[in-house]
């Protein structure tokens, strides 16, 4: 029997029934899709929240100064004249100054904590201990605070533990070395480390750094304007005999002058060279030294090694020195063969990351320890704490370990949660596993930094994004006078890098 039509015995379809049944599978299916994708979304935010450590951060807000915290949360209040001082980031001591005269150069000072409640209050005023480096960058001493009582100074940990008693007239960091004070008593000065120790005693009539590092020990004069070398370990290694001491150092040996003759002498005063150099730049197995404004090397022993017809020489390592002449730079060995031809406009060996850095024509060329070339291009950051370059060549930026091996971003940064990413000229942020959560859509944007904030930039103006991909500053920020470009939180850092302050003014 044909079941091609349907007879009049057989019940009819009902329609609105087939049409109930198929809505209501549409709707499941449909609660299916965005659970799944719910559950996706879930999955993909689940590591987005960026660890970041506690520390603590100078605010400057409609004329006021207060404290903000890693995650760009007030810890104090705005309310402050003055900026607030932190020495250590990560210890919650604030010092605050009053009654600045800065024509007289006096003010009055104390610390107050993470609550605004002051502390080390049985002293009359309390200092961080402020220096500056070889290049002119600030930074604090973060074991001890100068404090004061009665016109008379002395010196305290981050827990108020006494390390100098209150009776020195004057104590201040010795210029461009760390864990080095210079103490005053009576007219007469001599060295603390930051722990109290006393290196010499306030016998001198002027103290200074050796070199950059306190290791290296100390020049100190006497009374009758002679110098000697204090070294570290309280021992004087040179008599105050010497009219002047250069402030070089190696090898245990030192470049003095003594009436009137300049000499390279040893611990102790044994003369190495003698006379017949007009300066000394470095010591190290060889001596570099300079004759007739020119540079050359000689041995301990005053065997001339290169003579001095080089406009600029300075010791690598094994015997190899970058060199100058007819204005450009490469490198030569003691015996004046050329390992890298004079073609660069400078020639630059960074000794603690363990590269090279070469720069010719506005490309800098990142050589390896064999000088060979392993990358070029714009170098945009060179990281010691992390450990990684970031350079740009052509129209991005690369990352490089310190064996010049070229990285991944991920790899650099293991804790960030997002990381820029750039498609058809413009920016936006994936996760580790390489899932856009932030949409291609900005003009310019930078990676996520230590507090988990990334600026993003739309039509000229800046903003910033949070560790999820969340606006937390509309890009509505002009920035212009800025160099670095960098938020935590509504906070963006100020136009003065070195006074190291965040704002959240809109220009």
């Amino acid at each position: 029997m044909s079941r091609g039509r349907r007879y009049n015995s057989e019940p009819k379809l009902n329609i609105k029934k087939v049409i109930a049944t198929i809505l209501v599978l549409a709707v499941i299916i449909m609660i299916i899709i965005v659970s799944i994708k719910a559950n996706k979304k879930t999955n993909n935010k689940a590591d987005m929240k960026k660890t970041v450590t506690n520390s603590y951060i100078s605010v400057f807000q409609n004329g006021k100064w207060g404290v903000i915290n890693s995650k760009g949360e007030i810890v104090i209040e705005p309310t402050y004249d003055n900026m607030l001082i932190i020495p250590d980031a990560n210890e919650p001591i604030f010092i605050c100054q009053t009654d600045v005269d800065l024509e007289k150069g006096t003010y009055k000072s104390y610390a107050i904590d993470d609550k605004s409640n002051k502390i080390f209050g049985n002293y009359e005023t309390i200092e961080a201990i402020q220096n500056i480096d070889k290049d002119n960058n600030v930074f604090y001493d973060a074991n001890a605070l100068i404090v004061s009582n009665n016109g008379k100074y002395g010196l305290i940990n981050f827990s108020g533990k006494q390390l100098l008693e209150c009776k020195y007239d004057k104590i201040e960091p010795i210029k461009y070395i760390k864990n080095s004070l210079m103490i005053q008593l009576d007219n007469k000065k001599g060295i603390s480390d930051n722990s109290g120790n006393i290196i010499a005693e306030p016998t001198y009539s002027d103290v200074q750094a050796l070199t950059d590092r306190y290791e290296d020990g100390y020049i100190v004069k006497n009374s009758k304007g002679l110098n000697g070398v204090i070294n570290y370990n309280k021992k004087q290694t040179l008599d105050c005999k010497y009219s002047k001491i250069e402030n070089i150092y190696g090898n245990e040996m030192y470049f003095v002058t003594e009436n009137n003759n300049k000499e390279v002498i040893k611990s102790g005063g044994e003369i190495v060279v003698k006379n017949n150099i007009d300066s000394v730049t470095e010591i190290n197995t060889n001596i570099t030294y300079k004759k007739s404004n020119k540079y050359g090397v000689m041995t301990t022993s005053g065997e001339i090694k290169l003579k001095p017809e080089f406009d600029d020489l300075k010791f690598l390592y094994n015997n190899k020195y970058i060199a100058k002449k007819d204005g450009r730079y490469g490198v030569i060995d003691l015996d004046n063969n050329t390992i890298v031809n004079f073609d660069y406009d400078n020639i630059k060996y960074l000794s603690d990351e363990g590269f090279i850095e070469a720069d010719k024509e506005n490309t800098t060329y990142l050589m390896n320890t064999d000088f060979e070339i392993k990358c070029q291009g714009i170098v945009s950051e060179i990281n010691s704490k992390n450990k990684y370059i970031k350079i740009r060549v052509n129209d991005e930026y690369k990352y490089y370990n310190f064996r010049l091996e070229e990285k991944d971003i991920k790899d650099i940064y293991p804790a960030n949660t997002l990381f820029l990413s750039k498609q058809n000229g413009k920016y936006g942020f994936v996760n580790k596993k390489g899932i856009v959560i932030v949409d291609y859509i900005y003009d310019d944007a930078t990676e996520q930094n230590e507090y988990g904030y990334s600026a993003i930039k739309k039509d000229g103006k800046w903003g910033a994004i949070d560790s999820e991909g969340k606006i937390v500053v509309e890009p509505t920020l002009e920035l212009s006078q800025n160099t670095v470009i960098n938020f935590i939180g509504k906070w963006h850092l100020a136009p003065d890098l070195n006074a190291n302050y965040y704002t959240d003014a809109k220009e």
